[in-house]
């Protein structure tokens, strides 16, 4: 009989274990955005990120705790960075809210971090408790800067109304919109995010440019 060879099995890439964790959680965002929540496994997260499926226990509780800490390690630099800005006492308002928009911009909707967001809209209905830690994680935290941003500018007068303060959802309005539009309609009609930005941080504080002025 022909000797019948044997496959040897294929050795995974030795990696410490921080570098293990960044592959779960960047695989565990991709398959959570192509598959969602409910459908994901985890043996696919492990596939992708090229390690044994128990290897992910070692750094995760289960399916949960992976989403939790990818939110977590997308949203925590991002929030920090906002949160330097809106410390800054002398950057007058219109000019902190342009720049909280701009690093939004490219840190968010120009990354993979989007994903996150999209997965939270889509899929938060059916998790609540995925909604309620995004809640507590990423939303309260924003609108609550928002809200000081608000009220200081409001106090300075350098905002037309005290809009913001009563409802800091309104800063954030066309960066969901963007989120979505780039998940659904993109390929048909593409957003200009940035010229959308600067439109609606014009209609918020109350400035006119004479390139948009109405005819």
């Amino acid at each position: 009989m022909p000797e019948t060879k044997q496959k040897t099995p294929r050795k995974r890439r030795k990696a410490d274990p921080a570098e293990r964790r960044q592959a779960i959680l960047a695989a565990g965002l991709a398959v959570f955005a192509a598959d969602g929540f409910a459908a994901a496994k985890l043996d696919d997260v492990a596939a992708r990120a090229d390690v044994a499926k128990g290897t992910i226990y070692l750094h995760f509780k289960d399916k949960h705790d992976l989403f939790e800490q990818i939110v977590r390690g997308a949203v925590t630099p991002v929030l920090a960075q906002l949160q330097r800005l809106a410390a800054l006492p002398d950057l007058p308002t219109g000019e902190l809210l342009e720049k909280l928009l701009e690093v939004f911009r490219t840190q968010i909707l120009e990354t993979d971090r989007k994903l996150v967001i999209r997965l939270v809209l889509t899929e938060g209905a059916q998790f609540p408790e995925l909604a309620a830690f995004y809640h507590q994680e990423v939303i309260a935290k924003g609108l609550a800067m928002v809200r000081t941003i608000g009220q200081r500018g409001a106090a300075r007068g350098e905002l037309p109304t005290r809009d913001i303060e009563a409802f800091p959802h309104l800063v954030f309005a066309p960066l969901l919109l963007a989120v979505m539009w780039d998940g659904v309609f993109s390929k048909f009609a593409p957003l200009d995010v940035e010229g959308l930005l600067a439109a609606h941080l014009n209609l918020i504080t109350g400035a006119i440019d004479p390139r948009r002025r109405a005819s």
